[in-house]
């Protein structure tokens, strides 16, 4: 007995030990972490390849590179070691090479390296660039898209036209229509086109001519354009309006890979993309929204009959949005996975019967690709706690089995807390699900501030991953419990759930939100109720502003990219549809919501010290929202302070750039809830 006690007391002491040493985030080991993505089965299904990107702090860029892993499990192998983006990597038929875009040179290009080892080849050479590489089946060609000129016939007036535009002294732009700027880059006249390149070489051919965009400037799916399996046929998804702006109109179209006229297949006035040729060339499976002029209408999964045009919906009452879609090799059933919950679940659905069955799920799991014998899924899974890695499993989700683990010695030393869910009444007695993520050295005996994260969208979801930008783990890792919310017009949740923000989004989601904090204050008695802050960026970034007119039980506010005026917001965005389906229509002729739902408005009822951060090329919120708020915030002698970023859009993506991000932001909510704790 005596002996027993002793190991018992080793074991323990030996456990605790391990505990002590590890260590609470830091901003270097975020950064630090390697970012698994995009992985592709060889055609044998015996090697996986797989992008892995560093973010560089001290050169203040990034680094991507193909590795290799064995289906079965074993040691990764690095394929590439180019400096810059080396990525999307693409198997050749023969399974003997590997085609990938490189800017080892400087602009994108098409590159091939043998698997076995040796130089890779350089295959375009367009003055361009090139991306969204795939390989048709019968290995004889690249497709790829890249932004030219649709007036130029040919690569050499693309390369001149760019030269006289670098060479100008003037830098004035002159525009005629909307819209002329997307996202965070202008159009400067240019479109995008598909190309289509042979693989051994040689010139590169614009398939899709004219003042149209392929791949659509928005709302595309996770590919628009996909090779029939004779190879003889390209479907690819574009936007045939005169005005994109106010239109989400993306259709599927089809050409020869020969050359010759396009063909619409579908003429549905909603958004339709992501087109995938079943293996036996019967249909073509796309993803289909029913309501014109909105982004985030569920996303059903429809196939197009090639032979009749009959279109057959498979997921007309499944509830959740379908996104990456694989076909079974033997055409009679398609895998997809969804947002489900917080989580992104594993689904498949059978064709004969429309039967629709959960493969995986309780994880966030995406990136989903099945081996050419229909035996083996591979996908990335990642956690709120654990970053991205390759896993596999059988087809029917049994045999679970992690492929990579390229963080694992990283993430050995910090002490990360999984998430734990919540459930809770919201406006109505609707139920709302939510998350909190404890500090390192969490004790129930300690009473903790709270910080409440606000996802943006309106449209989408806080999930169990691992987020780079908004990371649960580096507010805990200053000694905050963290809680992150999912109320109305969050997805993953049904259509009904995600609609009711349409019209209504500083109502019941206000509510909702604030009926969470109640809940998460009365269920947790280590929480500090007197002691919370409030954060969250462009839809979030709205609530924080309309939080701030509306409720003084915050200690500080931090407001990252949010809209504040939704009538300049209207006159300055790029993405008029969104806004006229929000507010019902334009501000000039339906004023209501507009006006209802303005944090302007009710400006006057500030008081909270508000933290504003905006990027000068946010073209989907405009930097002037920023300005707007921080200068009510200023006139009326309220705390605040601005963190602008001149080379920055809606994200903040540069390692040095997100270094002072997370600096400013915990500073800032350290100021007000004086943890005493340090920016580590």
């Amino acid at each position: 007995m005596k002996k027993l006690l002793v190991v018992f007391l080793l074991v323990s002491l030996v456990n605790l030990a391990v505990t002590q040493t590890k260590r609470a985030i830091t901003f270097d080991d975020l950064i630090g972490m390697a970012r698994v993505s995009d992985p592709q089965i060889s055609p044998d299904g015996r090697v996986i390849a797989f992008v892995v990107t560093y973010h560089n702090k001290a050169e203040n860029r990034t680094n991507s590179n193909v590795y290799l892993v064995p289906s079965a499990g074993g040691e990764a192998r690095q394929l590439t070691s180019a400096k810059g983006a080396n990525n999307s990597p693409r198997w050749m038929p023969d399974g003997k090479s590997l085609a990938f875009i490189s800017t080892r040179e400087g602009s994108a290009q098409t590159w091939t390296v043998p698997v076995a080892g040796g130089e890779a080849q350089k295959i375009s050479s367009l003055s361009t660039g090139v991306s969204g590489l795939v390989v048709s089946p019968d290995g004889k060609w690249f497709a790829f898209s890249s932004d030219v000129y649709p007036d130029c016939p040919d690569d050499d007036c693309n390369k001149q036209k760019d030269e006289a535009a670098e060479q100008s002294k003037v830098k004035a732009k002159i525009f005629d229509s909307l819209p002329y700027r997307v996202w965070n880059y202008w159009k400067d006249g240019k479109r995008s086109h598909l190309f289509l390149l042979p693989t051994a070489g040689g010139t590169a051919r614009d398939i899709t001519p004219g003042d149209f965009d392929t791949p659509p400037i928005d709302l595309g799916g996770n590919w628009d354009y996909a090779f029939s399996p004779d190879s003889k046929e390209i479907a690819f998804t574009r936007n045939p309006d005169p005005m994109v702006a106010i239109s989400t109109n993306n259709e599927i179209y089809i050409v020869p890979v020969s050359g010759g006229d396009t063909k619409n297949i579908l003429n549905n006035p909603a958004n339709d993309n992501q087109p995938l040729y079943s293996p036996d060339g019967k249909y073509i499976a796309y993803n289909a929204m029913k309501r014109a002029g909105f982004e985030a209408d569920q996303r059903q999964l429809v196939l197009y009959e090639r032979s009749t045009g009959k279109r057959i919906n498979l997921t007309e009452g499944f509830d959740y949005s379908v996104n990456v879609v694989q076909w079974a090799p033997d055409s009679k059933s398609l895998y997809f996975n969804a947002e489900d919950k917080g989580w992104e679940s594993v689904f498949k659905v059978t064709v004969s019967n429309k039967k629709i069955e959960k493969v995986l799920n309780q994880a966030y799991d995406h990136s989903l690709r099945l081996s050419k014998d229909g035996e083996t899924i591979v996908f990335i899974r990642e956690a709120i706690d654990k970053p991205a890695e390759v896993y596999r499993a059988d087809a029917d989700g049994k045999n679970v089995r992690q492929l990579t683990s390229v963080n694992a010695e990283r993430v050995a030393q910090l002490e990360m807390h999984p998430k734990e869910d919540i459930w809770y009444e919201g406006a109505g007695g609707t139920k709302v699900h939510g998350y909190l993520v404890k500090p390192p050295g969490f004790s129930p005996e300690r009473k903790y501030p709270l910080v409440l994260l606000i996802h943006g969208g309106p449209q989408g979801m806080f999930a169990d991953n691992f987020h780079y930008r908004w990371s649960a783990q580096m507010f805990a890792a200053r000694g905050y419990v963290v809680a992150m919310l999912n109320p109305r017009g969050s997805t993953g949740y049904g259509q009904k759930f995600a609609d009711e923000i349409t019209g209504d989004w500083g109502g019941k989601v206000y509510e909702d939100l604030m009926n969470g904090v109640d809940h998460i204050l009365k269920t947790y008695p280590f929480i500090d109720g007197n002691n919370m802050a409030a954060a969250g960026a462009s839809y979030g970034g709205y609530m924080i502003n309309w939080i701030e007119g509306h409720s003084d039980r915050f200690k500080c506010l931090v407001n990252h990219d949010g809209v504040y005026n939704p009538w300049s917001m209207y006159g300055t965005t790029e993405e008029l549809w969104f806004v006229e389906w929000e507010f019902g229509g334009t501000p000039y002729k339906n004023p209501e919501l507009y006006n209802r739902w303005s944090p302007l408005l009710n400006a006057h009822k500030f008081k909270t010290p508000m933290l504003v951060v905006h990027g000068q090329q946010d073209f989907r919120v405009d930097v002037s929202e920023g300005f707007q708020v921080f200068t009510a915030l200023q006139r009326q002698g309220i705390k605040s302070k601005m963190l602008y970023f001149p080379d920055e859009g809606h994200w903040v993506m540069k390692p040095a750039n997100a270094e002072l991000w997370y600096q400013t932001v915990l500073d800032w909510i350290d100021e007000h809830l004086k943890t005493g704790q340090a920016m580590q």
